[in-house]
């Protein structure tokens, strides 16, 4: 990824979650993180990550009602960020999050283990 992609992708994410979290009136849009945006070097494509609050149902509802929503978010990412065409948005799950925190609880249960359960 390109310098450029870069600054783009750090500018879409700030402006991304202000517009998912104030702008979005859809019920199905949950409480959404934006973890991360990748845009490609040519700029036509940002592919970003989110993390929703909430059981797998509320994760999908989200990203349907996020894809109901891609061409008025992506008009005002228009609108906020001048660049000669506006990226096209790709929705994505940021699995990390999830992992992280299955690695975090795995620990949280060593730690509680007594000794001998931990063969010591």
């Amino acid at each position: 990824m390109t310098l450029r992609a870069n600054r783009v992708g750090e500018q879409m994410k700030k402006e991304l979650s202000d517009i998912i979290g104030r702008k979005i009136k859809d019920p199905r849009v949950g409480f959404v993180t934006v973890t991360d945006v990748e845009v490609t070097g040519d700029l036509q494509q940002a592919k970003v990550f989110i993390s929703v609050l909430g059981d797998e149902e509320k994760r999908q509802d989200t990203l349907i009602g996020l894809a109901k929503a891609k061409g008025f978010i992506r008009s005002e990412i228009g609108k906020r960020i001048r660049l000669r065409k506006t990226p096209e948005l790709f929705f994505e799950f940021d699995e990390s999050v999830d992992y992280g925190n299955r690695i975090e609880s795995l620990l949280q249960e060593i730690n509680n283990q007594s000794p001998s359960e931990k063969g010591e």
